[in-house]
């Protein structure tokens, strides 16, 4: 099914959001538009983008100081899971440029002011709680399979992990962990913060709209949820720097495929 042919779902409960069947043309639409997003104001969003890079360096800085060593992989991993709510402000600068408004930088930060900004909150301490549970997840991992003893530098510490027995099962098993939390976290927000940012709706309405949404296509959100962790990976690689393009690019693409995928009140 391509974008323009999508059909409502029939079963939208009544006052609230419909969701479309979407295909994988609609993926590259919300990608080309992203990219056209960006280019159109690259400057600011560089600038917004680059909280991501920083927060990755900090958190990983954070967890090689001592005792957190464990946890190094699973922060920068982990940073993917906060992306939804950490690119609100370029969602945000996509709908102003859609309904040709002023997209100065400083309308980013504008969602303070939205009407669903309690909602907001809420959704973003449901995710803060799904990231910390993944956390709290790969440091009881590490323990059962690796055991609690801490060595004594990181060199020691990798050298254990890529090593042993023990150390690769925790990498195929904590793996395994990341991939189900990724999968709740692109549930649960993967249209929620765009559609709180588009109408004034609550936070359940809006989970439950991103839920629906990911039932309704859910090979197309894995094959979302695929890209997106790719180009993450990618943008991590040189010292998180290419991030403060990747992210921009995603978060404007985000807000695309939400608009492909939740209807509008005039499609209801």
């Amino acid at each position: 099914m391509t974008s323009g042919q999508a059909v409502v779902q029939d079963r939208a409960v009544a006052g609230e959001p419909a969701v479309r069947k979407i295909g994988i043309a609609d993926l590259r639409t919300a990608l080309v538009r992203g990219i056209d997003d960006f280019r159109a104001k690259p400057s600011h969003l560089v600038f917004l983008g680059l909280i991501y890079p920083v927060f990755g360096f900090i958190a990983a800085r954070f967890a090689l100081g001592g005792d957190l060593m464990p946890l190094f992989y699973p922060m920068l991993a982990g940073i993917g899971l906060l992306g939804p709510f950490a690119a609100i402000g370029l969602y945000e600068v996509s709908r102003r440029r859609e309904q040709g408004l002023d997209v100065a930088w400083r309308h980013a930060f504008g969602v303070v002011s939205s009407p669903s900004r309690g909602a907001i909150a809420v959704v973003a301490g449901l995710l803060a709680a799904v990231f910390l549970l993944w956390l709290g997840t790969a440091q009881l991992l590490y323990a059962v399979l690796v055991g609690g003893q801490m060595p004594a530098t990181f060199a020691a510490f990798a050298g254990h992990v890529l090593t042993t027995p023990e150390g690769w099962t925790l990498i195929i098993v904590g793996n395994a962990a990341g991939v189900l939390f990724s999968v709740a976290a692109i549930t649960l927000t993967v249209v929620s913060f765009p559609l709180l940012l588009d109408r004034k709706a609550s936070a359940y309405v809006a989970v439950q709209t991103s839920v629906r949404a990911v039932l309704a296509n859910p090979k197309v959100m894995g094959v979302w949820g695929l890209i997106v962790g790719f180009g993450l990976v990618l943008g991590s690689l040189p010292l998180f720097v290419g991030l403060a393009v990747v992210v921009p690019v995603f978060g404007h693409a985000t807000w695309h495929l939400y608009r492909l995928t939740v209807a509008g009140d005039a499609d209801r």
